[in-house]
């Protein structure tokens, strides 16, 4: 294990810290990387946040999204002044945050320490690659169509909803993954920049990776997959080719993306710039942000691994939080790391603000589906919150093609799409994250099949750190939670 390295002793003048405030500010990775590289790409947050849930108190529907993003845009301009001043002075490169109050760039031992002898800094991150969860059964070549409906989109009662006539329409989902086949014969007619005739990528695209990125190339100005995993978890949400391909749970809804991993590494600063794109879309030059285009739900299936760096719990809980406060709801996966108990434990997906989903295959617990109860941040939160289709899941992969994988990356879409199906039968739950996930959890079916007791908490107590409240079903949802009665079948 590599030892803490404090900084170097600071004359304490008006306006900064102490000698012990500024190491305590210092992550422990960041030393480490310091003493190994002289350099460090770093986040600094600020001490001074934004109160997002008192910003948006007392507004509704889009009003809410829009009251965040200037409030966070606000607080993030006064409060960075000083700051940035000091090190545009210095000449010092920078990158400036406002989903949550925060800059990046690359320090090197004495920058930082000077960083963190300032009262304004809170605390500086390692800023260090991540990469997707592994994947515990990944089959990415092409497979035969089908002429029926996919498994899990059936195991959810999806198609129920939509012999009623709700298929997600007026709704717009959005990923953040490692990008997507926009023109996918499944997915094209649901890209939100796509009217039927020519493709506008504006406030539909964005594309978080400045340099590499693999096949697709860097700053790509239109969707682009260079892995597949993205497009085959937007698949799961809207997919739908008109034909034999019926593999999305809502495919009415629209959607739009952001890349925010390079070939399957990303960073907090890129995940963090696809969460703030997302609050408040752009152009594709970035500018003339909209919040009222902020996707309704976001599913992310991907985490931050401490084998990659990331060994700061809170690193994006900010952000997440300021998401979710502006009324948009974030799905997460659970990670791939069971069956063992305590195993939910990569950022985002132990977070409260997270609507954490764990995979099953049919009624029956997957191996690999990560269990709680929360041990990273010491919360022993009972996550997940609850658990979905992700086995041999089929959906799109890029070239217009299908493949299967499995994993909690292919449960998080399901769970995305169901809350888009909800969405459509009641526009209300837009924009109010914390009922449409009672909705759900409420509405659970208890039939998965597992003795495991995780937490001191056995199996047929609910929730539970296995399967959280359950395994979701769109159907009970509607029925029990909405009250669709005495339409197909639902009488």
């Amino acid at each position: 294990m590599l030892r803490n390295v404090a900084p170097r002793v600071l004359l304490l003048i008006a306006g900064f810290a102490t000698q012990a405030d500024a190491a305590d500010k210092l992550a422990a990775n960041v030393n480490a990387e310091l003493s190994r590289q002289g350099k460090a790409s770093v986040l600094v947050t600020l001490t001074d946040q934004a109160p997002v849930s008192a910003l948006v108190s007392n507004k509704a529907g889009d009003d809410k999204v829009v009251a965040a993003v200037a409030g966070l845009r606000d607080q993030a301009l006064r409060s960075q002044a000083p700051l940035r001043a000091w090190l545009d002075a210095r000449h010092v490169a920078y990158r400036s945050f406002w989903v949550a109050n925060f800059i990046s760039l690359q320090v090197d031992r004495d920058l930082a320490a000077a960083l963190a002898a300032r009262k304004d800094v809170a605390k500086i991150e390692l800023d260090a690659p991540l990469r997707l969860p592994p994947v515990p059964a990944d089959y990415p070549g092409p497979v035969k169509a089908v002429a029926a409906i996919e498994t899990g989109v059936n195991e959810v009662h999806a198609p129920a909803l939509w012999a009623m006539g709700f298929r997600g329409q007026g709704v717009l989902v959005a990923g953040q993954d490692t990008g997507y086949q926009w023109d996918h014969p499944a997915l094209k007619q649901k890209y939100a920049g796509w009217n039927g005739t020519s493709a506008n990528h504006n406030y539909h695209w964005h594309d978080s990776i400045g340099s590499g990125g693999g096949s697709c190339g860097a700053a790509t100005q239109a969707p682009c997959d260079d892995n597949s995993h993205g497009t085959h978890t937007m698949g799961t949400m809207v997919g739908d080719d008109g034909g034999s391909n019926q593999i999305g749970v809502a495919p009415s809804a629209r959607w739009i993306g952001c890349s925010n991993m390079d070939q399957g590494n990303g960073t907090p600063t890129t995940y963090a710039e696809c969460f703030q794109w997302l609050i408040a879309p752009t152009d594709l030059a970035g500018q003339n942000a909209d919040p009222t285009r902020a996707p309704h739900v976001i599913n992310n299936s991907w985490g931050c691994p401490s084998s990659e760096g990331c060994t700061t719990p809170n690193i994006l809980q900010t952000v997440v939080e300021n998401v979710r406060a502006a009324g948009i709801l974030v799905v997460v996966s659970a990670g791939n790391s069971g069956p063992s108990c305590n195993t939910i434990s990569d950022p985002p997906s132990f977070y409260a603000a997270s609507f954490t989903v764990g995979a099953v295959g049919g009624t029956t617990m997957a191996s690999f589906s990560s269990r709680g109860p929360i041990s990273a941040d010491g919360s022993n939160r009972i996550k997940p919150d609850l658990v979905a289709p992700g086995v041999s899941t089929r959906s799109s992969i890029p070239g217009g093609a299908y493949g299967t994988k499995s994993g909690t990356s292919m449960a998080g879409p399901h769970v995305a799409g169901v809350a888009a199906l909800l969405m459509s039968v009641d526009p209300t739950l837009k924009r109010d994250p914390a009922r449409i996930e009672a909705l759900m959890r409420s509405t659970t079916v208890r039939d998965t099949v597992t003795s495991q007791v995780c937490g001191g908490i056995p199996a047929t107590t609910y929730p539970n750190p296995v399967v959280g409240h359950g395994r979701i079903d769109a159907l009970s949802a509607a029925r029990d939670g909405l009250g669709l009665y005495g339409v197909n079948g639902f009488e």
